[in-house]
């Protein structure tokens, strides 16, 4: 329980930067190995990685003496065992289930759609419009929803919670495939004023070890 976590991460991996916000706020300290999904065919794929994370997929975290896998079930692991550091989910069973569904909508509808797996499979001149596409109606309902039942500063009132986590690095994939932020205002006025949080700022793609150079802010 006392060694410090490991958390396999890539860059620009939205899952990655899912479970680094988490970290952020529950205020744990963790080392960071990158895994580049591009070089060599993907590292991945190596067997040494594999190893670790059959679904050969990032990220992994190795905490409190357990390896796990799959962004959303990590960050509900660090709820469980670490729930009075920023609690991540709402005492209000209806808020509660609200933040699971803007959660879920961008992990299960929305990421996985537009993630590298399926855009190589897709091919280069199809994945612009492919990621715009799925990107595009996953926010059409959480803006939807948003409108309907945020009731503050955040997706969920004013209290960080599991879906805006989910939500800053899929506003981000979404300006990658170019979809047009001024149709979802709701979820713009949420994401610029996560951004300006310092766990955002410090679980950034800008801001990771494994980030190049030129794509680091000054």
């Amino acid at each position: 329980m006392s060694s410090v976590p490991v958390l396999y991460s890539y860059f620009r991996s939205s899952c990655s930067w899912r479970v680094r916000i988490a970290l952020a706020l529950k205020q744990i300290q963790y080392k960071q190995k990158g895994v580049h999904l591009l070089n060599n065919g993907g590292e991945q794929h190596s067997d040494e990685y594999k190893s670790i994370n059959p679904m050969e997929q990032v990220p992994t975290l190795i905490i409190d003496g357990l390896t796990l896998t799959q962004s959303l079930p990590i960050m509900e692991y660090l709820e469980e065992t670490r729930p009075d550091i920023h609690p991540l989910l709402p005492g209000d069973p209806v808020d509660r289930v609200r933040v699971r569904q803007i959660a879920e909508i961008i992990n299960g509808g929305i990421q996985p759609v537009q993630n590298l797996s399926v855009l190589q499979a897709v091919g280069p001149e199809r994945k612009m419009q492919w990621g715009h596409d799925a990107i595009h109606k996953g926010f059409v309902a959480i803006e939807e929803l948003l409108k309907n039942h945020s009731k503050g500063k955040y997706c969920i009132g004013d209290s960080v919670t599991l879906a805006d986590i989910c939500l800053v690095p899929q506003v981000y994939n979404a300006t990658r495939f170019k979809v047009d932020m001024s149709l979802f205002p709701t979820i713009a006025r949420i994401n610029a004023a996560l951004e300006e949080l310092p766990e955002f700022r410090k679980a950034h793609y800008t801001a990771q070890p494994d980030t190049p150079e030129e794509l680091k802010k000054s």
